[in-house]
């Protein structure tokens, strides 16, 4: 069986990630033609918005094959308003490649994409772009790699990348004072255990230096071994131009087949996307990624098979804004819309307030509030508008508490008992029970849980929801003849309110962190600036006569 690698190209904004793709995908002999984003031409930016933006808003699939290289490629967008969809496909990546401007180096998207990648231990490649029109050299992109990212950048087209690779761990020393050498398969380890990182240079534009990072990409990732079981892991929810809903997914073990039965649904066809275009498949095999027609109710980061849901995000949207709608329609028409897209992305986390009949919805930017915009134009016809946006507070506790709930009208029962606890920061809300089947039917426990995950639940300062807490099931009653399944979901909404309210609760607000390059006529103004706005920052003072300010402040103070 070949070998299946599955890649992910990411970067900062402008960097060149599709026109890189386009390069792989040319040398490969999969397309006959160069298309270039800046021409409205990409094979992979095919979407009216994309091309008129000269961006990439929504992550796409290409496949070619490389030296009997089976290899999958993600294009993910590189706007920090679309992060969430670039992280989304960080969970089915074998490998990433991380592109970085030759004319600006290491930028602070860049930064924050490097943190995602390390969080869900992503093996990483680097690939410096528009080497043809950088004035930095190799050796300071490098360095700037070095001191940004990780010390073990290393220049793979080096003389010297063993010497360098003998530094990384004791393992690799070893080996290249033996045999003055360091083999593929030691390399492979290293990089598959996030202890070194090759990084390559070049002009995509110009295919230079495109063959030699599809030769290591080859070359350097592991030949996955794969369970028989069939398992999964959805990373994107679409649909085509028929309006079907398309489940893509990531094939982690086994194969799977059309007319497949999946929690109860039927798979009608499986595809295999090159940009806007696909074939049919008789099969997916286990390190491929595929599309599946037919599923109507799976979600994204939705484990299939023997696969596991995928963690929460990392990255989430800052302000919340309330959707404007011309006189005469109804909000709970547009709802339907708006669940439509919210399935695609469900970072946009849209919500319905049914008291005050008004729409919710937390966006990233302005870019991406454009996109909403125009998608929701194309869908209904109905041209929205957006309220100024509002800072997204939270709210937490600051030691255990117990919270008790009760629901007994008449020939109704449940009783649900709770112990809330504090988390460190930035740990999301975490739920189990502690209590044994004796006490309570393992139905009934189960209910529970799913209730407290359903709901966003209100913290009792603000109103606003509650994170950085455990909250575990203790204790619970049912009757045998009057409990039903909503009763326990009233009494556990009432458990979690109570606890609450015994609490000690405090406010949550968003930091952002930041980095400003600024020359010495800039400095004092800007400091100024920072201070009123009550940041904290440090500086550093560069040879060149240009300083870097890093520090970090509330996202109230530092917008716009």
């Amino acid at each position: 069986m070949r070998k299946k690698v599955c890649i992910g190209i990411l970067a900062h904004v402008d960097a060149g990630k599709t026109t890189c793709i386009e390069s792989m995908l040319y040398l490969s002999g999969q397309i006959r033609k160069l298309g270039r984003v800046d021409h409205q031409d990409a094979f992979l930016d095919y979407d009216n918005q994309e091309r008129n933006r000269g961006i990439t808003i929504y992550s796409k699939e290409a496949h070619f094959t490389w030296k009997y290289t089976d290899i999958y490629v993600i294009d993910t967008p590189g706007h920090i308003d679309f992060s969430s969809e670039m992280e989304r496909s960080l969970q089915v990546l074998d490998l990433a490649i991380l592109l970085i401007n030759g004319q600006d180096g290491v930028q602070s998207h860049t930064q924050t994409i490097w943190k995602c990648l390390e969080h869900y231990h992503v093996p990483t490649l680097c690939f410096v772009n528009k080497m043809d029109i950088s004035y930095h050299s190799k050796e300071d992109l490098l360095l700037d790699l070095t001191k940004k990212c990780h010390s073990n950048c290393i220049d793979f087209n080096n003389d010297d990348k063993f010497e360098k690779l003998a530094l990384v761990n004791e393992d690799l020393l070893n080996e290249y004072i033996q045999n003055d050498s360091i083999c593929t398969d030691s390399i492979q380890q290293a990089i598959y255990k996030r202890e070194c990182f090759p990084v390559f240079f070049g002009s995509a534009l110009k295919l230079e230096g495109i063959e030699p990072l599809m030769d290591a990409i080859k070359q350097y990732s592991l030949d996955c071994e794969y369970g028989q079981e069939f398992g999964a892991k959805v990373y994107k929810i679409s649909k085509d131009e028929q309006g079907n809903r398309l489940t893509h997914i990531k094939v982690t073990s086994g194969c799977v087949k059309p007319k497949q039965i999946i929690n109860e649904e039927k798979i009608d066809q499986i595809r295999l996307y090159n940009g806007k275009n696909y074939t049919m498949l008789n099969q997916a095999d286990a390190g491929m990624i595929c599309v599946l027609k037919g599923l109507e109710h799976f979600e994204v980061g939705q484990g299939m098979g023997i696969e596991k849901d995928s963690e929460k995000p990392l990255l989430n949207a800052y302000l919340n804004y309330q959707l404007v709608l011309p006189s005469g329609i109804d909000p709970l028409q547009m709802m339907k819309t708006c669940d439509l897209l919210c399935s695609q992305d469900p970072q946009l986390n849209i919500e319905y307030e049914s008291q005050s009949k008004k729409i919710n919805v937390q966006l990233m930017g302005d870019i991406q509030m454009e996109v909403l915009q125009n998608r929701i134009e194309k869908e209904t016809g109905i041209k929205v508008g957006f309220t100024t946006g509002n800072v997204i507070y939270k709210e937490t506790i600051t030691e255990p508490v117990y919270g008790v709930g009760h629901f007994e009208p008449l020939r109704h029962y449940a009783e649900v008992h709770l112990k809330l606890e504090p988390l460190p920061r930035n740990s999301g809300l975490q739920f189990e029970s502690d209590v044994s089947m004796d006490s309570l039917a393992l139905n009934w426990q189960r209910l529970i849980l799913t209730h407290l995950q359903e709901k966003h639940h209100k913290g009792v300062l603000t109103g606003s929801y509650i994170t950085d807490m455990k909250i575990t099931l203790v204790a619970g009653k049912s009757h045998l003849k009057h409990t039903e399944g909503g009763d326990f979901r009233q009494a556990t909404y009432r458990a979690v309110r109570q606890g609450l309210k015994k609490a000690h609760s405090i406010l949550l607000e968003p930091y952002y962190s930041f980095n400003l390059t600024l020359d010495s006529n800039s400095l004092s103004k800007a400091l100024y600036d920072l201070e009123c706005r009550h940041a904290t920052v440090t500086i550093e003072d560069h040879l060149d006569g240009t300083f870097t300010v890093s520090g970090r402040g509330p996202v109230r103070l530092l917008m716009n």
